[in-house]
C-alpha cells in the first residue's frame, strides 16, 4: 500500500554487488507496480564514487526491459552517494543529519561483523523517531553473535521496526504455502507423521561464486542458505494451525517449530561437498579452490545437506532433509513431500511401488502432485500420474516484495529475533563437527547433480 509520505532508504554498503544486482532492481519493480510510492535513495560506503559513477549504477539497475519508469526516474533524480565510514561516530552523525525525510529506513548491506560495529556506533549517535533497521542475512555469525546483535539493535529501535531480511520467502510464497497446508480438505488431514515419510527442501543453483568469494568463502552453503532460508521454509511447512496470517500468529508458529528442531547426530545427519572443475550451462568452471579470492585452507563447502528432526507430536520420526549447493546441473528450488505407501494394495495389481509425493516449486511458484493410478493400457498395472498447477505470484522481484513490506511496516516477511537465534542453534553442532573434520569433504564435478553417492529426488 503506497504511502503519501516520502521514505528515505539509506543503504550502508551501497557500492557492493547487493545494491546494484538486487536492491535497486527490486525498487524498480515495486515502483512500476505502485508508482505512487515516494522513495528517496541515499547510498553510503567507504569507497569513493563520483556523482556520475553512482548515477550510472543507479540508472542501470533501475532499468526494466531497458526502460526506467516515471517513478523510478524520480528516484534517479534525487539519489545521492556519500563516501563515509559508518563505524565512525562523527561521520555517521553527519550522514544522518544530512537526511531530511518523513521516514528513514537504514538498510545494512554489510557483512555481519561490520553490521554489528555500525549498530554499536548507531546506538551512541541515536536515530530519528520511527526509523526502521533492515539487516541482511546472515544475522550474526553464530548464535552468540546473534544474541549479542539482537540485544544491540533492540536498544536502538523496538523489535517491530527491525527487519531481518529473508528475500527467499516473498509474501506470495508464504501465503501459497499456508494456503496449501490449511485451505483444502485434500492435504490438511494428512499433513503429519501418520501419512508423511519425509520432506525434502532443495535449493540447487547453477551459479558459481560470481565474484562473491569475499563473502561466500567465509560462509559456505550451510551458513549462506540452510541456516537462514531453508530452515524458514521448513518451519512454514511444519507449523501448527494458526488463527490468522497476521505477523504475530505467523511468527509465533514459526518460532515454535524452530525451538523444537535439532540435528540429532551432526556426523551421521550432515554431508558436505565442494565442486571441482567442470562445465555449467556451457560455461567452463574452475575448481572451487582455484576461484579468485578463495582460501583453500578454509575448507568451505559449496554443497551442504542436513537432516533436521522436529520433536513434536505431529512430526516425531519424520526427517526433514535440507540441501543447497552451487555449480550444479540444474536449478531446483522446491520442497518435496513424500507420502508413506498405502497400508495395503489389493492383490492383482502390479507395476508401481513409488510412493506418492507433492512437489512445491518456488519462483515461479507451482506444484506437482504425483499420485498412483491405473495404467493407460493394462488397468491391472499401476503407474504415476502427475497433476500440475500454478500458484499465485506477484509482479515484484523478491527484493521488491521485501522492500514493500519494509516500507509498509509489515514484519510478516522479516525473521524475528528469537527465530534468528534458533536457526544458529540448530546448525552450530554441524559447524563444530565440520571444523573438527568429523564429516568428510566430498567432491562433485561442476555441472553434475552432486557427488555420485548422494541420493536425492
Amino acid at each position: 500500500m503506497a504511502s503519501k509520505h516520502t521514505t528515505t532508504l539509506l543503504i550502508l554498503g551501497a557500492s557492493g554487488d547487493l545494491t546494484s544486482r538486487l536492491l535497486l532492481p527490486g525498487i524498480a519493480t515495486l515502483l512500476r507496480a505502485e508508482p505512487d510510492r515516494r522513495v528517496q535513495v541515499v547510498g553510503a560506503d567507504l569507497r569513493e564514487l563520483s556523482e556520475d559513477d553512482w548515477h550510472d549504477r543507479v540508472r542501470t539497475a533501475l532499468q526494466l526491459d531497458g526502460v526506467i519508469g516515471t517513478a523510478a526516474k524520480a528516484v534517479l533524480g534525487s539519489t545521492r552517494y556519500v563516501a563515509a565510514d559508518a563505524t565512525d561516530q562523527g561521520a555517521l552523525r553527519t550522514l544522518l543529519e544530512s537526511i531530511a525525510c518523513d521516514r528513514l529506513v537504514i538498510y545494512f548491506a554489510l557483512p555481519p561483523h561490520v553490521t554489528e560495529s555500525v549498530c554499536a556506533t548507531l546506538e551512541r549517535v541515536s536515530v530519528p523517531d520511527g526509523t526502521i533497521l533492515a539487516v541482511e542475512k546472515p544475522f550474526g555469525g553464530s548464535r552468540e553473535a546473534a544474541v549479542r546483535l539482537n540485544e544491540l539493535v533492540t536498544r536502538i529501535v523496538p523489535e517491530e521496526r527491525i527487519f531481518r531480511i529473508d528475500h527467499f520467502l516473498g509474501l506470495h510464497t508464504v501465503l501459497n504455502l499456508i494456503g496449501m497446508r490449511f485451505a483444502n480438505r485434500l492435504l490438511e488431514p494428512v499433513w503429519d507423521r501418520d501419512s508423511i515419510a519425509k520432506i525434502e527442501i532443495l535449493y540447487d543453483e547453477t551459479v558459481t561464486l560470481e565474484g562473491r568469494a569475499g563473502y561466500y568463502d567465509r560462509n559456505g552453503a550451510l551458513r549462506d542458505m540452510i541456516q537462514s532460508h531453508l530452515l524458514q521454509i521448513m518451519a512454514l511447512l511444519a507449523i501448527e494451525p494458526i488463527a490468522s496470517v497476521s505477523a504475530r500468529d505467523l511468527r509465533d508458529a514459526i518460532s515454535q517449530v524452530l525451538r523444537a528442531s535439532s540435528i540429532i547426530d551432526p556426523i551421521e545427519h550432515s554431508r558436505r561437498a565442494r565442486y571441482t572443475a567442470g562445465s555449467v550451462e556451457g560455461r567452463d568452471v574452475p575448481d572451487y579452490t582455484a576461484e579468485d579470492g578463495v582460501d583453500p585452507e578454509l575448507r568451505t563447502e559449496t554443497l551442504a545437506e542436513v537432516q533436521v528432526d522436529i520433536a513434536t507430536a505431529r512430526w516425531a520420526g519424520v526427517p526433514f532433509i535440507l540441501r543447497s549447493g552451487k555449480s550444479l546441473e540444474g536449478i531446483r528450488k522446491r520442497a518435496i513431500v513424500h507420502w508413506k505407501a498405502p497400508a495395503h494394495v489389493p492383490n492383482g495389481f502390479a507395476g508401481q511401488d513409488t510412493p506418492d509425493r507433492l512437489v512445491i516449486d518456488f519462483k515461479p511458484d507451482g506444484f506437482e502432485l504425483h499420485i498412483t493410478t491405473n495404467g493407460k493400457g493394462d488397468p491391472f498395472t499401476l503407474e504415476q500420474t502427475v497433476l500440475r498447477g500454478e500458484l499465485g505470484g506477484g509482479e515484484l522481484l523478491p527484493y521488491g516484495e521485501v522492500l514493500a513490506s519494509i516500507l509498509d511496516g509489515d514484519p510478516r516477511l522479516a525473521v524475528r529475533g528469537d527465530a534468528a537465534e534458533e536457526c544458529w542453534r540448530i546448525v552450530e553442532p554441524v559447524l563444530a563437527a565440520w571444523n573438527r573434520d568429523d564429516v568428510p569433504m566430498d567432491e562433485y564435478r561442476a555441472g553434475s547433480r552432486g557427488p555420485r553417492d548422494w541420493q536425492s529426488s
